[in-house]
């Protein structure tokens, strides 16, 4: 047994989780190497070259690496754990009219749970993943901080990770810009992985086409919507459209009709099957309701606060005050926000600290 611990990696194939395997293994831990298999890309049903973190080519390329480090390697089938709770949500929230995350919520859910699992039964006191992010204790208590590096920081998707997840946590890359990490691969001769494209998708729709994948989910789902109303920001009929599930707020592309001037999804309501498309500014709102609230740095999301709220990734952050009612954040904005999407995670930020951070109900 390591001095230092015995730690278990997740390791997706990518340069990422496998530097910071590499890093680990160096720096005297004792690794075990984990893949997990999320999703069984052939039952997607799309068309295209299988891409991603479940691919056989990326299980490979892990296993390959594990090997090569001399430490152990598992590969674990979690497609029962992840397929119904991340899947099923998914689809249930295009039909309710919202626009889904699912990568924050099969981190919250899934994956963290599924690690810590597999660490207890090998014996690992760590868990570890190739995210730019930091972890840090304060009080008692741990959260998570944003990367090093501003372009790939990952601390927004991290926001719904629990105390007991936290704990058992570490995240190598937080010092670390990209550009290092690539040299650092280069440096243990694996070249390759600094030239892998990096992935983007969905898991389960690596052709990146939602609507497809939620008419090949739901049979019907298509007949049972089309025809459906588009409306003015003053409620008046102005087209007809293909079904609310297949459209997200701030999608200006894709609508079915010229309307003579950029228009935007503004509002989707499922009960009466309508879209409401709006120009540019009436995207905007000054105010966000998030509610299923899991607070990381304080026991509770503190009221009256000032707080920076991003309420999408890469999104800059704006600045607001927070206000407290029941189980819900209410955060005024100090300047207008664009595109707020029911169904996306809003994070509140205290200087680089996540605060904690929630689903988005709604922007007003």
């Amino acid at each position: 047994m390591s001095k230092k611990g015995r730690v278990l990696v997740a390791m997706s194939g990518g340069i990422d989780s496998t530097v910071t395997a590499m890093m680990l293994h160096e720096e005297g831990y004792q690794v075990v190497g984990i893949t997990m298999k999320t999703w069984d890309y052939a039952s997607s049903g799309s068309s295209g070259k299988e891409t991603g973190c479940c691919s056989l080519d990326s299980i490979n390329d892990a296993r390959h690496i594990a090997v090569d480090m001399g430490f152990s390697h598992f590969i674990v089938d979690i497609r029962e754990e992840f397929g119904d709770y991340v899947i099923d949500n998914f689809v249930d929230e295009y039909v309710a009219g919202r626009t889904p995350n699912p990568c924050i919520l099969c981190n919250t859910h899934i994956k963290w749970s599924a690690l810590l699992k597999r660490a207890d039964a090998m014996d690992c006191e760590f868990i570890a993943t190739g995210h730019y992010a930091k972890v840090n204790q304060k009080e008692g208590r741990y959260y998570v901080s944003k990367g090093l590096d501003p372009r790939k920081d990952q601390s927004y998707v991290l926001w719904g990770l629990s105390q007991e997840c936290l704990a058992r946590t570490m995240f190598p890359l937080a010092e670390y810009t990209k550009e290092e990490i690539k040299k650092m691969a280069i440096d243990w001769g694996h070249e390759s992985l600094s030239l892998k494209p990096e992935s983007y998708e969905i898991c389960f729709v690596p052709d990146n086409d939602y609507r497809s994948f939620l008419k090949r989910r739901m049979p019907g789902l298509e007949q049972k919507v089309s025809g459906g109303k588009f409306l003015n920001v003053q409620g008046d009929e102005i087209g007809t459209h293909i079904g609310y599930p297949f459209f997200t707020i701030g999608q200006r592309k894709g609508l079915g009709q010229a309307f003579g001037k950029p228009m935007y999804v503004t509002k989707i309501n499922p009960y009466d099957n309508t879209v409401t498309l709006g120009e540019d500014g009436d995207l905007m709102k000054n105010g966000v309701l998030v509610r299923d609230i899991n607070s990381m740095k304080y026991d509770n999301i503190p009221n009256d606060m000032e707080v920076v709220t991003m309420v999408r990734y890469n999104d800059r952050g704006t600045l607001g005050t927070t206000n407290l009612r029941d189980d819900k954040v209410y955060v005024e904005f100090s300047a207008n926000v664009r595109g707020i999407a029911p169904g996306q995670s809003a994070v509140f930020y205290e200087n680089d600290d996540v605060l904690g951070g929630g689903i988005i109900d709604s922007g007003y």
